[in-house]
């Protein structure tokens, strides 16, 4: 016997045969079905009329989020435009552009069943290869000290940031079916994580890499894995880390600018004191919108890294509190996706895609009123950058498409039976014979 759950929006009938004749057994009208093998959850996804409301919220928020990013993109970004290029719309337009072409990711990703997206995530994320590619003489660009970007004729593309949707998926997926690998299979996707990391890190791209290796690790340890394992490879990541500081000068300097940024206030730490004005300008109600002053060649890279504390200063304490407030919304609905889902694999992605969308908005907010060291990790969907926007967008996708999916019900499918007996057209249903209600025995009623 197998129960499900009754949804009204599974409507479609499945045909069944009793006593000689054909009628047609509609799902809605049964929460008990004595027989049959259980459909997968993603595979009625299509049958669905309605989303779930978290499903709905978080859509809604997510247009919210990128509303509010072009606004304060497009404020943020002209006065370095004009000073740069003579154009003050010439990095909102290319987010333009690159909006568009994240947005057919978040639809794709949006509509695609989950288990079917799985399918793209281990050649995507293979895109590791393009990462250690950066390393390579003429191939990676070097910005401001870090090789993290491939140009593309006029664009430039970072992979750290386009492999995100494509971990979340794979990291998922290794981890749900955990106990079920072998051991050669857990080696390899192990060292590919590693490898992942280690790649990240040398570009050197250290806040990226402690994005994903949370991530990482947050999936793994929702996923149940011993705690002690987790305990010490989170102990290797910080030693890792101290690594990379004690060993890269720009990184050095930029914790002790972190320590004492009024130390060396035009040195090391101007990017820090400057945005921490901008933030302590913005007051209570802020200066108003385009009435930033710090984004008039005070603040550097004010379109990208440090891109909140403009907003901040022309929205002020209140505008900060609602952006924060849009940020814990987001959070709530996602980790309530991840309670309410029966399915490991779609609790696993809600869980990294919440976490990946949250945590490096935090970061990159802790790094703007000085909680954190300065980095080079942009605010999803706020910041400028087309690498950036588009896997923001993936990752968002994938979080909804868990919502549609994580409490849809059960179908109880008969042995036999295609998709395609299972939307009959009008007329063959007019000339079936009516419903049988069947009745066997040991069938409890709703």
């Amino acid at each position: 016997m197998c129960q499900i759950r009754y949804s009204p929006s599974l409507e479609y009938e499945i045909p069944i045969v009793a006593g000689g004749s054909e009628g047609h057994l509609s799902v809605r009208w049964w929460r008990f079905l004595p027989f049959g093998d259980r459909l997968r959850a993603s595979e009625a996804v299509g049958s669905l009329q309605q989303w779930t409301l978290e499903a709905r919220l978080l859509h809604w928020l997510t247009l919210v989020w990128i509303g509010l990013g072009l606004v304060v993109l497009f404020s943020a970004s002209f006065p370095v435009g004009l000073a740069e290029t003579g154009n003050g719309l010439y990095y909102f337009t290319r987010q333009l552009l690159w909006l568009a072409l994240g947005w057919a990711g978040f639809q794709l990703f949006l509509r695609l069943p989950l288990r079917r997206s799985l399918q793209m995530a281990i050649p995507g994320f293979f895109v590791l290869l393009l990462i250690w590619a950066t390393r390579l003489p003429g191939v990676g660009t070097t910005v401001m000290g870090a090789t993290r970007w491939i140009s593309i004729g006029p664009f430039q593309l970072q992979p750290s940031e386009m492999m995100k949707p494509f971990l979340v998926l794979q990291a998922a997926w290794v981890f749900s079916c955990w106990r079920r690998l072998h051991l050669k299979a857990r080696c390899f996707w192990l060292t590919a994580f590693a490898l992942t990391l280690l790649g990240i890190l040398i570009q050197p791209n250290l806040s990226t890499t402690a994005l994903c290796g949370i991530t990482l690790w947050l999936i793994a340890l929702g996923a149940g894995l011993p705690l002690t394992p987790l305990l010490l490879t989170a102990m290797s990541g910080l030693s890792l880390a101290v690594l990379s500081i004690s060993i890269n000068d720009y990184q050095r300097r930029r914790v002790m600018s972190f320590l004492n940024p009024w130390a060396d206030a035009m040195g090391d730490g101007y990017q820090l004191v400057q945005s921490l004005l901008a933030v302590a300008s913005g007051g209570v109600l802020g200066t108003g919108y385009g009435f930033s002053q710090q984004k008039l060649s005070y603040l550097p890279i004010q379109h990208t890294d440090f891109i909140f504390a403009v907003y901040a200063e022309e929205t002020g304490l209140v505008g900060c509190l609602l952006l924060l407030a849009l940020l814990v919304a987001y959070g709530w609905l996602g980790m309530r996706v991840v309670n309410r889902a029966r399915d490991s694999l779609i609790q696993l992605t809600a869980l990294g895609a919440t976490v990946m969308m949250l945590l490096q908005a935090l970061i990159n907010i802790s790094v703007a009123i000085g909680l954190l060291p300065t980095t080079g990790l942009p605010f999803p969907l706020f910041s400028y950058g087309g690498s950036s926007i588009m896997a923001s967008l993936a990752i968002a996708g994938l979080l909804i498409r868990c919502a549609r999916e994580g409490q849809q019900a059960e179908v109880i499918a008969f042995p036999g039976v295609t998709k395609a007996h299972s939307r009959t057209s009008r007329s063959t249903r007019r000339r079936a014979a009516p419903v049988v209600p069947l009745r066997p025995e040991g069938i409890n009623k709703p």
